[in-house]
């Protein structure tokens, strides 16, 4: 196993964004690609907005998705003593000072930097005060950043990114009553679960420096930073409710497979050559970071569509089942009776093509999943006039003894159309209508295949009437 560990860290203060799926995936592609480990962390440091259903929620989302993770799922908040023991060797170190000023003199010294036109980043008159004079007072821990030279980033999606000292603040590390910031937590934890690769989105590109001097303040060697492009809208704006579904159960709940979802996130803002459709396997040994484009994405639901749709073809039928059954509960439908289930596994084989969503797939098992009489839909039942009628009724017992193969069905159907001057075509509606109740449904033969002949023979009889 190789020495790289990468993580995906998301807040459980809501549902997982696409957006974040895909991150997840990218860090477990990664991993997963390179014998390496991908590690799992809840950042719940924020406890008026984290609930145990966000995380349930995740866990759930990435479980869909296919993403397993190594270990134990890491809660940011059950380490919030280590972190604080960080802030307090930088302390030590003298890498960080005790703060003592209050929000009302923060407040004051930025109001009159904006007056005299200023900086407003805060500078504490504490950084270089002598321990002697500090007051028995609350105090926070902040790092003593550099103030001159540059912090660089050399990011392996973004490029080399230089950020100026004098633009970048004393963060708080520690708050006044003892518990660690966000900036500090993130890198005391990917510093102790050995991340060597920090994957994520490109609105952190920012934090990366303040984060990188925590590193060098406590010696740690500085992970890969690799920040990637957000997803957008279809019109190039920023992901949001307006464009449709952003959370990931959404997308199971709409009817997308997982290997198709997987596929298609994987593309979205990485490429291999011309590579649109291919197996997981292709996606672990060809991911890298260097197929990361720098612009943001597009979410495009006729290309999901496409490829979602090539997914189903491709998979094995005992594969699917599974995962039909996992989408009615998700998108709260009744779940399949076993007489379904055992006509939908006979069935699969000619449902799958064409079909790009299981909504769509469904549809086309009407004809198995439903029971007689089969009521005609308004479409249908225009097939069966009384001429239509008539012809089934001359089917019915010509295939009452024949060999039930598609051949000998076939067969039987062509003599039938030709002694009425029609061609197969013209009787395939009125035996749709009769077999499944709608237009839309696999072939009149592979029904009748995977019905039998007693039901077939019965159906037939029903519609003739």
């Amino acid at each position: 196993m190789s020495d790289i560990v990468t993580r995906f860290a998301p807040s459980p203060t809501g549902y997982l964004h696409i957006g974040g799926a895909r991150t997840a995936l990218f860090n477990w592609l990664f991993a997963r690609g390179r014998g390496g480990r991908f590690l799992l962390r809840i950042e719940d440091t924020d406890r008026d907005r984290s609930t145990p259903e966000a995380t349930t929620a995740i866990l759930k989302g990435l479980t869909w998705l296919g993403l397993d993770w190594d270990g134990e799922v890491v809660s940011q908040f059950d380490r919030r003593e280590r972190h604080a023991e960080v802030a307090r060797e930088m302390l030590a170190r003298g890498h960080a000072y005790k703060c003592f000023s209050t929000q009302d003199e923060i407040e004051a010294f930025r109001e009159a930097a904006r007056a005299g036109g200023r900086s407003t980043l805060f500078q504490s008159p504490w950084r270089d005060a002598d321990p002697a004079d500090h007051p028995d007072a609350p105090f926070v821990i902040r790092l003593k950043a550099p103030r001159a030279g540059e912090t660089v980033i050399e990011d392996a999606v973004q490029g080399k990114v230089t950020f100026g000292n004098d633009q970048l603040d004393d963060m708080v590390c520690l708050r006044s009553d003892g518990t660690p910031t966000y900036m500090l937590a993130v890198v005391v934890d990917d510093h102790d679960m050995g991340v060597t690769h920090v994957i994520r989105g490109d609105d952190h590109l920012n934090n990366a420096a303040r984060q990188t001097q925590v590193y060098l303040a406590m010696d740690w060697a500085v992970p890969v930073w690799a920040h990637i492009p957000l997803i957008h809208g279809p019109d190039g704006k920023k992901l949001s409710k307006r464009h449709g579904a952003v959370g990931l159960e959404e997308y199971q709940a709409m009817g997308y497979p997982a290997a198709g979802m997987r596929n298609y996130l994987t593309r979205l803002g990485w490429a291999h050559g011309d590579a649109e459709f291919f197996s997981d396997a292709q996606a672990r040994d060809w991911f890298d970071l260097e197929g990361i484009g720098r612009a943001p994405a597009r979410l495009d639901f006729k290309k999901l569509e496409n490829l979602c749709g090539q997914h189903i073809a491709a998979a094995p039928d005992a594969a699917l089942l599974p995962e039909i059954e996992a989408f009615l509960e998700a998108s709260g439908q009744p779940a399949l009776s076993q007489p379904q289930k055992d006509g939908l596994s006979r069935a699969l084989y000619c449902l799958k093509d064409r079909a790009k969503t299981f909504p769509e797939l469904l549809e086309k098992a009407h004809f198995v999943l439903g029971n007689r009489p089969f009521e005609p839909d308004e479409k249908a039942a225009q097939a069966l006039d009384p001429v239509s009628r008539g012809i089934l009724r001359e089917l019915t017992p010509q295939m009452q003894n024949a060999s039930w193969s598609r051949d000998k069905l076939e067969e039987i159907v062509a003599s039938v159309a030709g002694a009425h001057g029609l061609g197969l075509g013209k009787i395939a509606g009125p035996l749709r209508a009769a077999l499944a109740g709608r237009t839309i449904s696999p072939s009149v033969f592979d029904m009748m295949l995977v019905i039998g002949r007693e039901e077939t023979l019965a159906r037939l009889k029903d519609a003739a009437v």
